[in-house]
């Protein structure tokens, strides 16, 4: 499993049930497709978090990197419906940072494949 987490921050004039709605229906339609195994949506509690991070994390699994890969593909078709929802979602954002993760310790041990 693969995980893709994103802290956000909203623009000042966005409504955050509107901005849960728009991640809801653009991931939704992704996990529907097949292209993500998962997602969750959390914000920040009490407003308590350190420098840097964000009000909402958004937390996406992929089952591995070739799943990732149809995610990407399929979002570059352009198709009408999800290119509304990723607007209407992606518009909201003031501040976006995102890192990739795995399980570790992992049965692959990617430190030791790595090319440099």
């Amino acid at each position: 499993m693969t995980t893709y987490h994103c802290m956000i921050d909203l623009k000042p004039n966005a409504n955050e049930l509107a901005f849960a709605r728009a991640v809801a229906l653009w991931f939704g339609m992704l996990q529907a497709a097949g292209k993500v195994a998962g997602w969750h949506l959390s914000r920040r509690k009490l407003r308590l978090a350190g420098p840097g991070f964000g009000d909402f994390l958004l937390v996406v699994e992929f089952e591995d990197m070739a799943q990732m890969d149809r995610a990407f593909a399929h979002l570059a078709q352009g198709e009408h419906d999800a290119v509304q929802a990723y607007t209407q979602m992606h518009g909201m954002i003031e501040r976006a940072e995102a890192g990739l993760y795995r399980p570790y310790p992992d049965p692959v041990p990617v430190e030791r494949l790595s090319l440099i």
